[in-house]
Parts: structure tokens; sequence; C-alpha cells
């Protein structure tokens, strides 16, 4: 209990941090909200004054009244027009802060490690950021919306009680304790339901997202029913968390309620004992008896208001969990642009593991010389794709170096160093915009002309002339109206369009045509003259004309060569070679 208390304290002091910025709003409303109650606390009187103008029969003071009356109109008016500048206040507050939020948030996930990404649920990534924000959102709304009047109703009811009869008035601030007690209990235990339903609506957002980004797929292997079950058990979870965390919430109202009736008959019962005493006047009692009301109906609206701080703030804290997650290792202050890159690529004692207990490349020594073809080809899991992730900085090495031209990569800013890679994946990456866009993603200020040259290269020219609107047409996001190999042939052109001195080619025609790849061939044979080449493949005919090949197994390389040099060898190569080309 006492971390809890000790994670909100921190939480708020983290929302305060960003409502600083808005001072000038956070002032405005707390000037408007005393503004509204002090006009509204003032209503009661003129109609307790014009009570007491209505002496008895035929005695009636009606320009008197008709004077309260007017009075009392032009406070109305008074407290509406403040009411709403109070809102319009809390509305730009609530809502700037929220967009610097979510601004945080996704700069974070920007600059997070690759590590976090890939270890870490998309699904709830996302619910953090879209569906606790607003949750937040709708909290610090209401929070500052009812909690600057109730506090003030309430402070400034007490005044003009006192102004009217003291005893009376201590009386009512004797019963109050007993109302912030219950409210301060139900505040307890709703806090922590409240995070267990945000943390498991987050799961059930990462399934959702899981299951329909992969549809094909789960209709293709029959995991329907399966799919179904796990998220009826996420389901019912947060249907549990839900119900217990409403359960207490919903006690705050009636409870509170039932405190403030007290206080309403306590004030009635002894304000109508001092009116038959000749203490207060009937317009008094009647004064009294409408801010006993006024003075009960905050604790209602706050105890509300509290129950959602208690969810916004179980949403907050996702929040700055991901917004104060450890970014990248940052540059080093004398980390240099890499240009006129000349290609040069070493790997000294290099070791490298995703997890500790998990070993993967151990004591990894290569030397790459300017324009040579590197084919890296073995086992799935021998380290491939990790040797592509060491060479683009996504991973860091835990012990020793590579090298490019001589210079530490870790030396090199890692946007100066990957913009010197040209790097085609297996798995397409698009974005929702036109096909040129999504070309120029590497080169926006490419012409036409070379968009359309690049794209003939890459042979994408003709299928992209037969959409709709040729490179204007919009595709929706990760290209979903176009076919896998498509999607692949547009990633070629992006690459091929801005032509860096190094180029990393990871399964890059895995989803094309035989007839296709042929010619894809030969235009990298082209682009890849004079260019330092990584090739990562599995169909071992795609790189017979590399100059060399490493062959690795757990990590390691275990033959090396080109191609013929390693048939002759009959080694491991030589299996895997055989293997695609006999039954």
């Amino acid at each position: 209990m006492q971390k809890e208390k000790k994670v909100q304290k921190s939480t708020l002091m983290k929302v305060f941090g960003y409502i600083k910025d808005y001072m000038p709003f956070l002032i405005l409303s707390i000037i408007f909200a005393a503004l509204s109650v002090v006009l509204t606390l003032y209503l009661p009187i003129l109609i307790g004054d014009a009570i007491d103008m209505v002496v008895g029969k035929g005695n009636v003071d009606f320009g008197g009244i008709f004077s309260k009356v007017k009075v009392g109109l032009v406070i109305i008016v008074l407290t509406a027009i403040s009411q709403w500048l109070m809102n319009v206040c809390n509305n730009r507050m609530t809502y700037g802060v929220v967009r610097d939020i979510r601004k945080d948030a996704f700069d974070k996930i920007q600059s997070l490690p690759v590590s976090y990404i890939d270890s870490h649920s998309h699904g709830d990534i996302v619910s953090r950021v879209i569906s606790d924000v607003d949750t937040f959102a709708d909290g610090l709304l209401m929070g500052f919306t009812q909690l600057f009047t109730g506090l003030t109703t309430i402070i400034g009811t007490l005044l003009f009680m006192l102004s009217i009869n003291i005893k009376i008035t201590i009386v009512v601030v004797c019963v109050t304790p007993v109302s912030l007690f219950v409210a301060s209990f139900i505040a307890k235990k709703t806090y922590s339901m409240f995070k267990l339903q945000s943390e498991t609506r987050g799961e059930q957002t990462a399934l959702i997202e899981e299951m329909i980004g992969n549809q094909k797929v789960v209709q293709a292997f029959s995991y329907e029913d399966k799919a179904l079950t796990r998220f009826e058990e996420i389901n019912n979870r947060l249907q549990k968390y839900s119900l217990r965390a409403i359960f207490f919430s919903s006690l705050t109202n009636p409870c509170t309620r039932f405190v403030n009736s007290l206080v309403y008959a306590s004030v009635g019962v002894f304000g109508a004992i001092s009116a038959l005493a000749g203490g207060i006047s009937i317009g008094q009692l009647s004064c009294l008896l409408s801010y006993a009301n006024q003075y009960t109906k905050p604790f209602n609206e706050i105890s509300g208001v509290i129950t959602e701080l208690q969810n916004a703030l179980a949403c907050a804290e996702r929040i700055f969990e991901l917004i104060e997650e450890e970014s990248e290792i940052a540059d080093s202050e004398d980390a240099y642009e890499f240009e006129n890159v000349n290609g040069d690529v070493s790997f000294e004692n290099v070791y490298f593991s995703y997890t500790d207990e998990q070993k993967l490349i151990e004591d990894f020594n290569l030397e790459v010389k300017k324009g040579q073809r590197i084919a890296i080809v073995g086992p799935t899991g021998c380290g491939k794709t990790t040797l592509i992730n060491l060479l683009m900085r996504f991973y860091d090495t835990n012990k020793g170096t590579i090298k490019v031209d001589g210079k530490k990569i870790t030396d090199i800013k890692r946007e100066s160093l990957r913009r010197n890679y040209g790097m085609v994946l297996q798995e397409t990456w698009l974005k929702a915009g036109t096909i040129k866009e999504n070309i120029t993603m590497g080169k926006p200020d490419a012409t036409d002309e070379e968009i359309i040259n690049a794209a003939k290269a890459s042979h994408a020219h003709s299928f992209i002339k037969r959409l709709p609107n040729g490179y204007d047409t919009v595709i929706t996001e990760d290209g979903g109206n176009l076919s896998q190999g498509q999607k692949q042939l547009l990633c070629i052109t992006r690459v091929m369009l801005c032509l860096p001195p190094m180029l990393i080619l990871d399964e890059a025609t895995s989803s094309i045509d035989t007839r296709t790849e042929i010619k894809i061939q030969k235009a990298f044979l082209a682009m890849m003259e004079g260019r330092t080449s990584f090739i990562v493949a599995h169909r071992l005919s795609t790189i017979r004309e590399a100059d060399i090949i490493l062959v690795m197994k757990d990590g390691n390389i275990i033959e090396q060569g080109n191609h013929n040099e390693l048939l002759l060898k009959g080694g491991f190569y030589a299996e895997l070679y055989n293997s695609q080309f006999t039954g």
C-alpha cells in the first residue's frame, strides 16, 4: 500500500510537470471557479432576504422582492458565463497536456531500442498511447472541472454559513470527516482495480491486433477456436476487474449521499430549534438549508472525481512507464557524420547474444573489401539476420568491434551510418500513402524521372502503371491492397532510388516469381557493382555470383569461399546446396 501511494504521488508530480506549461489557463480556471462559486453562494442570501420581506398577510415588500429578483438574474447570467469560461480554460489545458504526453510517448517510441519493440507486445504499446491517454484525458478534464468548483464551494459555503450562525456551522464541520473517510476508503480500493483493468485492456488490444493482422494465417491453420478461447479468457478477466472497479467506485456516491443527508438533517433540526428560539430568522434558516445542500453536493462530485482520477492515474502510470523507458544509447558527443564512404567492413572478435542464457555469435571475425558481395547462408537461427542487426546497429555487440572504413561504428552517428546502407528485407514495410511517397522514403527530393528509372530497374514500373492512378495511387497501411511480390518490388525500388555505398539484401526476392527474380538478379548485379553487399538467402541458386560465401552454424563461420570452392570441399555448404536440387 505504501509503495502504491508513492507511485500515485510520483505520477501526480509528473502530471503537474506537464500542467505547468499551461499555468495561465490553470490560474484563470481557478479564478473563474471561485467567481462562479461566490456568485452561486450569494444567491441563497438574496432568496433568504426575499423570504424575510414576506412578513405576513398584506405586509409584503414587493418592491424589495423585485429588486432582489433583478440582482438574482444578473448573478445567474454572470455565474453561467464564469462556468463557461472555466470549462474553456480546462479544455485548453487538458487537451494541451494530452497532446504533449502523446507527442512525448511517440517520440519515445522512435528512440526506443529495437530490443524493447521486439520484446513487448505492439498492441499493448498502442493501447498505452491511444486508450490509456484517452482515459487519462477524461479523468483529468472531470477532475479540473469539478475539483476546483467543489473545493471552492465547500470553503465558500462554510464561510457564508459562519457569517449566519457559528453553532450550526460547527455541527456541519463535525459530521464532514465521516464523508471524507468513506471517500478515502473507497478510493484506495478502486485504484488497484482500475490499474488491473487498464493492463488487461492493453493485453486484449494486443491479442486483437495480432489476430486481425494475421487473419489469413489464423484461418489457414484453423486457429479460430483457440483464438476465441484466448480472447474469452482475457475478456473474462477484463470483465471481472471492470466489475470490481465499477462496484467499488459506484459505492462512493450512495455512501457520501447518506452522510450528506445526515448533514442536511442536522442543519434542519438545529436550525429549526434556533429559529423557534429566535436565534435566526426563517429566511436565514432557508439560507442555511440551501447552503447545507450546496455544501454536501461537492462531496458527491469530488468522490466521483476521485474515482475517475484513480482510473486516470492508473492509465497515466502506464503511459509514463513507456515515456520513461531507457532510450537507445545516445551517440557519443564526439560521434561524427559518415561521408564519402568506401565500404570496407570488418568484424573483430565479435560476441553477441539476445539473452544471457542463450549464446549466439562468439569470437566472430570477418574482413570485407569495397565492392565485395558477401553471401551469408546457413540453417534457421544460425545468426544470419543477427549479423544484419549488428551492421545496422539495431543491436550493439556484447564484445568486440565492427568497423567501416577502419572506423568503429560506435563512433559514427547512427543516422549517418544507416544512411549509407540500402536495406531490403524479407518482411516488407509500406506506409499508408501514395506509391511515390513509399518509393521516395529515403530520398524525398527525387525527381519523377529518377523514380521511374528506379522502378524500371526493379521491374516495378509495369505493375505501377496498371494501378488506377499510377505512381499517385494511394495504398493502405502496409500495402494491404498489393500482392506480397508487388510490395517487395516497391521496397527494392526504394533502395534502387537511393543507391547507397553498401547494400543489405535479406531474402530480398523471397516473394517474387522465378522469372521476375532472374530479371531482378540482373538489376541487383548492376546495382551491386562497386558496392559492398551483404546477401542473406535460403535459395542458394541466387548467390552463386557472390565473391565470398559465409556458411554459418550456431553463430560461427564454419566454411568460407566462393560457390565453386565450397562445392569442391564437399562440406556443409555442398550438403545444403545439393539438398535443394535432389528429391
